[in-house]
């Protein structure tokens, strides 16, 4: 039987012709499937075994680091006249003839498009930070102009509208960050970006809570803590999907 070796990363593609009626098995480390529409497929663990033809899949790809191997089968059609043969002894190496053979996808001939998925979504990012800092920095000129002073107790400070800018880009750069390293070595970039996103926009509404400040402004404030995220979120999210298929 023919062993497929990925490294940390590798890809390699299913050719329709190549692997006709192939069935694998993960052998070690974890193996994800890629479909033919784009999306990603289930992630395998050790000992997980699956078809490959009539089941949409293009390609193999290891989303973690550590090596991953899958042990491939093929079935050799058996002559007429072997019909007494066992099936057992009529499934051979069927790619390239070669028992025991090592097949490994390294990682290098993917890097490049890893390295341009990255760029997009960074590039992706810090247009959207961009967006999020007017938007914000906007909205707190509306709140200001229907007179909400953004006034803190404690040192009797107001908040300029600069700072509002500066707060924003700082802190979906942190997003655009945490978006950059869950498709770099997470299996499930997107999910779990959301997921991170929301508790941490969760959490940055209660200092406004405990500012101090009137009614008026901690109302204020909350709302301009949920305009950037609105704006980061669903756009960095989408863009992790978009990327995810190497």
């Amino acid at each position: 039987m023919p062993t497929l070796t990925l490294r940390g990363g590798g890809r390699v593609v299913v050719v329709a012709a190549q692997w006709r009626d192939a069935f694998g098995v993960v052998t070690r480390g974890r193996v994800q499937l890629e479909l033919r529409d784009g999306e990603p497929g289930p992630v395998l663990g050790r000992d997980a075994g699956f078809w490959l033809r009539g089941t949409g899949v293009r390609a193999l790809r290891n989303p973690d680091r550590r090596t991953a191997r899958v042990r491939i089968v093929t079935p050799r059609r058996a002559p007429v006249n072997t019909s007494r043969t066992p099936v057992a002894d009529r499934w051979r190496n069927d790619m390239d003839s070669r028992n025991d053979s090592g097949v490994v996808a390294s990682p290098a001939s993917g890097r490049t498009s890893h390295t341009h998925r990255l760029r997009g979504l960074a590039v992706t990012g810090f247009l959207a930070a961009l967006a999020a800092m007017v938007v914000t920095t906007l909205a707190a000129a509306l709140a200001e102009a229907v007179g909400v002073d953004f006034e803190i107790p404690d040192g009797g400070e107001t908040i300029p509208l600069a700072g509002f800018a500066v707060v924003t880009g700082f802190f979906s750069v942190v997003g655009i960050l945490i978006a950059v390293a869950l498709l770099r070595w997470s299996a499930r970039p997107a999910e779990r970006f959301v997921w991170t996103a929301v508790s941490l926009t969760a959490i940055s509404l209660v200092p406004p809570l405990l500012s101090g400040g009137d009614t008026a402004t901690v109302t204020a404030l909350l709302g301009l803590h949920l305009v950037p995220a609105a704006v980061m979120i669903p756009i960095l999210t989408r863009s992790l999907r978009t990327h995810l298929p190497e």
